[in-house]
């Protein structure tokens, strides 16, 4: 198989009234691949790792949602939040692109983006795989506010964010320290102090502490019929372990995988097992 490269892959589409950027590689059912919010996301940065495995058996868009990446960074309002802008964007990505019906993974708020989506349309949903979702659950036994969110208002509250701050938030991230580079840190923070995308992930932030009653999407959970894969890292110190139980009886068709010695990127961490579990899912009959 050749190498897949960001460049060969890359698109520009029009999608209702934003243009979204997405990474678009492999032949198959369609798989939409949502990444997290952390300083200088895209879904290049959170899964290109998993896309040799998953083309195999998918078209993969792996998209940058509103406000990261190459995609547009509209303005959001409590009447029009980050979640919603980013399911009807997605519709109208679907549209563009003739697609009727797609799996959705989502990470972290990529999760919380496909529980809107599936709540909003759920006919153009087949199955979910979700890491760590946001929005799926209210904490029973951790702090409200996670070390993990901790870091990110810090890096984002700052005016001049440092690299040392985007370490920092990187390393609780993973339980596996060797994973954190400075490769990895380098081009984490060049993205991330990138004018436009860090005014844009400063709004996405501020969207989601300031959501309505309607996008508390816990409180909906009960109606997403999808069959769902939650995966979760034991030591995750973002989204803490605790919540997933929350989620799980919530969700009228989710199972759950959990992983040891793993944090907030089971995609990485645990790479070969999670795109192996990934595609097993997706492809199971019914």
């Amino acid at each position: 198989m050749s190498v897949i490269t960001f460049e060969a892959t890359s698109r520009l589409v029009k999608a209702g009234d934003i243009t979204l950027h997405l990474n678009d590689v492999g032949d198959g059912p369609p798989l939409v691949l949502l990444h997290g919010s952390g300083p200088g996301a895209t879904s290049w940065s959170n899964f290109k790792q998993n896309l040799p495995a998953l083309s195999q058996h998918f078209r993969v868009l792996a998209v940058d949602q509103p406000g990261y990446g190459k995609s547009d960074k509209p303005p959001f309002s409590r009447e029009d939040s980050i979640f919603q802008v980013t399911s009807r964007a997605l519709v109208g990505l679907f549209d563009e692109l003739g697609i009727e019906q797609a799996h959705i993974l989502g990470n972290s708020l990529g999760g919380a983006n496909a529980l809107r989506f599936a709540i909003d349309h759920p006919e153009r949903v087949s199955r979910m795989v979700l890491m760590g979702p946001g929005g799926a659950a209210v904490n029973i036994f951790s702090p409200p506010l996670s070390e993990g969110f901790k870091l990110l208002r810090t890096f984002f509250g700052a005016d001049n964010p440092t690299r040392d701050q985007l370490e920092a938030f990187i390393r609780i991230m993973v339980f596996d320290q060797d994973l954190v580079t400075e490769e990895l840190i380098d081009e984490r923070f060049a993205a991330a102090v990138e004018p436009d995308q860090l005014d844009g992930a400063r709004r996405v932030q501020e969207s989601m502490q300031n959501l309505p009653e309607n996008d508390q999407l816990w409180r909906y959970l009960h109606k997403i019929r999808h069959p769902i894969l939650m995966t979760w890292g034991r030591d995750d110190r973002v989204l803490p372990l605790d919540m997933a139980i929350f989620a799980m009886r919530r969700l009228p068709d989710a199972r759950l995988h959990v992983f040891p010695k793993c944090g907030h990127w089971a995609q990485v961490e645990h790479q070969h097992e999670f795109d192996r579990l990934t595609i097993d899912f997706l492809t199971m009959e019914a």
